[in-house]
């Protein structure tokens, strides 16, 4: 390990983006009901109970509007195969409303293993550690007092752009998981929408919705691994006669790039999923 302030500065920028990888690689494969501890989702539950109430009546509501709607008088509703496909619908979204947090764990559920089988099918245990070259090691810890000021100046600017990046990626991971929470909450105010037939639409995009949430977690995942192949090999050091300001600036510059690409397939993963599945 070395001691220099230069080269402890870049191997601590590198240390957190490797970190911030990994946990992304960890939070993609938890359970909502897992994460710190369970007591978010405890709250959610407890909320998804209580909008269960609101849910019922919105039920009634929703159902009598689409009577209204799609019967042109009370005559046909007394024919059986309307009244019949009525009382269908009817028990069909009181149930959906009912068990709306199975329906929607049974979806987060099939994402969860589409995702699994993406990392295991990558071969890739986690988001890789990015390490600082051993030349550049050395070519930092030759330069004198006075040399190294300029170089001082880079690896700050470096190291900070390194740390932004890697904050800014793992927000957008928890920005995901928070979604799953909120839709979680509200579920049964547009799952109730499916008792009358104009507005089913509502409920339906509720749930593509929440399925595109899910799946944001295998676009983000499947960023991960084209990234890990794109920059498996490490920026070039170049030229090993050049100065050690010209060699970090080289350095620092290519792997600013190549996280910046992971950094914006990441954050594009939610329009990439609007766009599969038409949203």
């Amino acid at each position: 390990m070395s001691d220099n302030w230069i080269v402890q500065n870049l191997n601590s920028a590198l240390e957190t983006w490797s970190e911030k990888l990994a946990e992304i690689w960890t939070l993609l494969t938890q359970n909502p009901e897992t994460f710190k501890g369970g007591g978010i989702w405890n709250v959610m539950v407890n909320i998804n109970d209580a909008l269960k109430a609101i849910g019922y009546g919105l039920l009634v509501l929703f159902f009598a509007v689409g009577l209204v709607k799609t019967c042109g008088s009370f005559t046909d509703l007394k024919k059986p195969e309307h009244a019949l496909k009525a009382f269908i619908r009817f028990a069909l979204a009181q149930g959906a409303v009912m068990y709306g947090m199975e329906l929607m764990n049974s979806i987060f559920s099939i994402v969860q293993g589409v995702i699994s089988r993406i990392m295991s099918g990558s071969g890739m245990g986690d988001g890789g550690v990015t390490e600082l070259p051993a030349e550049i090691i050395e070519k930092v810890e030759s330069v004198g007092m006075l040399e190294s000021i300029p170089l001082w100046i880079v690896t700050l600017l470096g190291s900070l752009l390194i740390t932004v990046l890697s904050f800014v990626m793992i927000l957008t991971v928890y920005g995901r998981m928070f979604k799953l929470y909120m839709y979680t909450a509200i579920a049964p105010l547009p799952i109730a929408s499916f008792a009358g037939e104009p507005t089913q639409s509502v409920g339906k995009n509720f749930l593509r919705s929440y399925a595109g949430v899910c799946l944001e977690g295998a676009v983000i995942a499947l960023a991960c691994i084209i990234f890990s192949v794109f920059a498996a090999s490490p920026p070039a050091v170049g030229d090993t006669s050049l100065s050690a300001v010209t060699i970090v600036w080289n350095y620092v510059g290519e792997l600013v790039f190549n996280l910046l690409i992971l950094v914006g397939a990441v954050k594009a993963s939610d329009r990439i999923v609007k766009e599969i599945m038409g949203l």
